[in-house]
C-alpha cells in the first residue's frame, strides 16, 4: 500500500472583528469621533471671535451683562462713531499707518533675512557656524531686553515719533526665527543648481536672485504672512515709539477708547477690534496656501 499524500492546507486568515478595533464599524466610529472632535475644538476656538463681532453690534451697557452671542438690542452706533473719527483723525488715516508699517516691516524681513539665510546656507566663510549659532540664539533673548538700548539708540538719531524704529531694524535681519526658516529651506535646495550657474559664470549675488530666490518663493511668503501679523498687531513697539495722534496705527487708536477713570467706550472699540481683523484675515486667506508650503519645506512640519 502506498501512503496517500497529506493534503495541505491553507490557513485561513483571520477574521477581523470589531471588538478589537479593526473592522469598518470600528474606523467608521473613529473618524466620527475624529471630525467631532475637530469640530469641537474649531468652535471653542472660534467662540471668542464670534463674541467680539456679536459685542460690537451691543450697547454699552449691554456689553458686560449680556455674555450671549447674540444682542438683546442690536445697534451700530459703535461702527458709526468709529468711522467719524477717532481723536480728530479718520480711521482710514490709522489704518494707513498701520499698513505703511506692516508693508515697510515686511519687505525688510524678507529682503534682509533671505540674504542672511543664504550666506549661511551655502556660502563658505570663517565663523560661520558660531555666527549662525548665535543668531539662533537671539530667539531667547526677550524684546524688553533690548528695548530700552535701541530706544536710546533711536533718541539719539532723533527718529523717535517717526516710523523708522519700527521699520529700519527689519532690514538688518533681526528676525532669527525667519532666518532659521530660510535656511531650513535653502538647506533642501540641491546643490547641483548652484555648482551649475556657478560653471555659467554666475557670482554668488546672481545665484541667489536667479536660481535660489524664485526656489524660495513658499519660504518668502511665510515670511511675510507672519511678519505681517505680528507687525499689524504688535503694541508694545509702536507705543514707545510713537507719541502724535497722527501717527498712531490701529493698535494705538485702540488705546484711545480707554478711560482711565474707568469710562471705556467699549462699542467703538469692540467695533475698530473687528475692523483691525479684517486686513489680517484677507491677508492669510490670500496666502494660505503658501504659508503650508513654506512650513513644510523648512523642515518645520511635524
Amino acid at each position: 500500500m502506498t501512503a496517500e499524500p497529506a493534503v495541505s492546507q491553507r490557513p485561513s486568515p483571520p477574521r477581523r472583528s470589531t471588538l478589537t478595533g479593526t473592522g469598518p464599524a470600528a474606523r467608521t466610529r473613529k473618524s466620527v469621533l475624529w471630525h467631532a472632535s475637530a469640530i469641537a475644538a474649531l468652535l471653542i476656538l472660534l467662540y471668542p471671535v464670534g463674541w467680539l463681532i456679536s459685542a460690537s453690534f451691543k450697547p454699552a451697557d449691554e456689553v458686560l451683562a449680556n455674555l450671549s452671542l447674540l444682542p438683546h438690542h442690536a445697534t451700530a452706533d459703535g461702527y458709526r462713531q468709529v468711522f467719524s473719527g477717532v481723536a480728530g483723525y479718520s480711521v482710514w488715516h490709522y489704518f494707513g499707518n498701520s499698513l505703511l508699517v506692516s508693508a515697510g516691516a515686511v519687505a525688510g524681513n524678507v529682503l534682509s533675512c533671505s540674504l542672511a539665510a543664504y550666506a549661511f546656507a551655502r556660502l563658505h566663510f570663517r565663523g560661520r557656524g558660531p555666527l549662525f549659532g548665535f543668531v539662533i540664539a537671539t530667539i531667547m533673548l526677550p524684546q524688553h531686553a533690548v528695548l530700552i538700548p535701541q530706544y536710546i539708540l533711536f533718541q539719539k538719531m532723533g527718529l523717535v515719533n517717526t516710523f523708522w524704529p519700527l521699520i529700519l531694524p527689519k532690514f538688518l535681519a533681526v528676525d532669527a526665527f525667519f532666518v532659521f526658516l530660510m535656511v531650513q529651506f535653502i538647506r533642501t535646495l540641491p546643490r547641483e543648481l548652484d555648482e551649475a550657474a556657478t560653471l555659467d559664470g554666475c557670482g554668488p549675488l546672481r545665484v541667489f536672485r536667479h536660481i535660489i530666490l524664485p526656489l524660495l518663493r513658499p519660504a518668502l511668503i511665510t515670511t511675510a504672512i507672519l511678519t505681517f501679523i505680528w507687525t499689524w498687531n504688535d503694541f508694545l513697539s509702536q507705543l514707545v515709539y510713537l507719541n502724535d495722534a497722527s501717527k498712531f496705527t490701529v493698535p494705538l487708536a485702540l488705546q484711545i477708547f480707554i478711560d482711565q477713570t474707568g469710562q471705556s467706550a467699549y462699542g467703538p472699540m469692540l467695533a475698530l477690534s473687528v475692523l483691525a481683523l479684517v486686513p489680517i484675515g484677507l491677508f492669510f486667506l490670500a496666502f494660505q496656501r503658501f504659508l503650508l508650503e513654506g512650513a513644510a519645506g523648512s523642515g518645520l512640519k511635524g
